[in-house]
């Protein structure tokens, strides 16, 4: 059995390393983190939060708040959300160790965050500081401590109410939770119970209610949103993309000695097994209604049923520590793990381009400095007094809007066919509506031209074509800002 000390050690390195990652490829938050921060920054302003428009995201009050706080320092705002979102992991990883070894044994909750470390998707998500980071941490952490001590109560919905508010999807867990909870108390109970676990839905209604009148605002967009960008499914392709999504975000190897895991806890633990299970049907579940409510059907929303597959996969692999030390069995059950994670490591590393993420990560630094070169300067400066800034579509919109301090009716893509600012003279030259005059950003990397502007089918390889009359003012590495007066 692993030493106490053991888990901490290997913990405080992972602390280490991820610090290092932070200071050695300096990211930035992603195309919704962004808006999380553009929308605290409108707050603190007194300003009623820009939650319409081309492509906006849908909003959370939790991300929204945490926004408004980080405004307060200014322009490196950005950069102290991509280290909370790093803390949010390794909360994750300690959650998911913590669960792992409540469940099964301490060897069973090392290995299941040693494959959630090197799940590298996971670790990817968090450089790009998304908020489904600190949600998984926000879920497991609830499990972690129901499976710590069964019918915990308010500690639990505490947690799954702050999960609430950064994704829908906690809602339902919350719901289950309680009634799991209201079985057998007493009436007063219940009430207080139902108050929790009402805060995730109530909060993000009255937000919404508060900014655009539409208490359902957030369901009703987030749905159009996926069918304009074609991230729906029908019923019948839920079944058949659910272990699909799961392979990838787990990996082959992986998601089948998950798939032995379950059988194994079931037939030696069957009690011990059930806080991960559960975690694993909600996961499924809320994936599922996700897709009958017409929702985007992406991988990132299987996640939750992703980490609890990890727990499974390390009981194939760790699960000897439940036999009898010495024992023939526990031997034999130690030898074919070996065999399978040296198996398990040929496989990754005949398949992972670590460069692939070198130059991912560093691409994400490099092109945010990009951005706030081609920005900067007198000639843009004084392009801005003119008229709007544009961008090719909505992908640099946040992140310029951030960098110059722009309001939402001062920048827009240009394979937006609509205009948000009527006021503003647009003129259509066969190339898409665009503003006569002000600022037009364009990018100039191949690399870049990918990330940033022929993100989606739909838009016109046109908006990367300067109109007439347009004067370069500046060119950087991935980036050229023409202006015209």
């Amino acid at each position: 059995m692993a030493s106490e000390s053991l888990p901490r050690v290997a913990f405080v390195l992972l602390c280490l390393a991820v610090a290092a990652g932070f200071f050695v490829f300096p990211t930035y938050p992603n195309y919704d983190s962004y808006y999380s921060l553009l929308w605290g920054r409108e707050v603190l302003d007194g300003t009623r939060p820009f939650f319409e428009g081309f492509r906006v995201p849908t909003q959370h009050p939790l991300a929204i708040a945490v926004g408004a706080l980080l405004s307060l320092f200014g322009d490196v705002g950005d950069r102290i959300w991509i280290a909370l979102i790093f803390l949010a992991f390794l909360g994750l990883v300690w959650g998911l160790y913590r669960l792992g070894r409540l469940a099964f044994t301490p060897v069973v909750g090392l290995i299941a965050a040693a494959l959630l470390v090197t799940r590298f998707d996971f670790a990817f998500l968090a450089a790009r500081g998304y908020i489904d980071v600190p949600y998984l941490a926000l879920v497991v952490w609830a499990a972690a401590l129901e499976a710590a001590r069964p019918r915990r109560g308010t500690a639990v919905l505490v947690v799954l109410a702050l999960a609430g508010l950064l994704r829908p999807e906690a809602w339902l867990l919350a719901a289950l939770y309680w009634l799991w909870m209201a079985i057998g108390a007493s009436w007063g109970a219940r009430v207080r119970f139902a108050a929790l676990a009402a805060i995730g839905p109530v909060v993000w209604c009255l937000v919404d209610l508060a900014v655009t009148g539409d208490p359902l605002f957030s369901l009703l967009y987030t749905s159009g949103s996926a069918e304009d960008l074609g991230r729906q499914r029908t019923l019948s392709e839920i079944p058949s993309a659910m272990p699909y999504f799961l392979s990838s975000l787990v990996k082959p190897p992986v998601f089948l000695g998950a798939l032995a895991g379950i059988v194994i806890a079931a037939l030696m633990t069957p009690r011990r097994m059930v806080m991960p299970f559960v975690l694993l049907l909600c996961g499924l579940g809320t994936f599922v209604l996700i897709g009958l409510a017409g929702l985007s059907v992406i991988e990132r929303y299987l996640i939750v049923a992703a980490l609890a597959l990890l727990v499974f996969a390390a009981v194939t692999l760790g699960g000897f520590t439940m036999l009898v030390p010495g024992s023939r069995g526990r031997r034999a059950w130690m030898a074919g793990a070996v065999l399978l994670v040296a198996l398990g490591a040929a496989y990754t590393l005949a398949r992972v381009n670590l460069d692939r993420f070198r130059s991912e990560l560093t691409f994400r630094g490099n092109a945010h400095a990009a951005l706030e070169a081609a920005l900067a300067g007198p000639e843009v400066a004084r392009g801005l007094r003119c008229g709007p800034l544009t961008l090719p579509n909505h992908k640099l919109v946040p992140d310029a809007r951030w960098i110059l301090d722009l309001e939402a009716d001062q920048v827009f893509a240009r394979a937006d066919v609509g205009d948000p600012d009527p006021e503003v003279e647009r003129v259509d030259n066969g190339m898409g509506a665009r503003a006569d005059r002000g600022v037009a950003v364009y990018v100039t990397s191949r690399f870049a031209l990918f990330k940033h502007a022929l993100t989606d089918k739909a838009d016109s390889a046109l908006v990367e074509v300067p109109g007439p009359g347009w004067r370069r003012a500046t060119v950087t590495r991935y980036y050229a800002a023409y202006v015209r007066c």
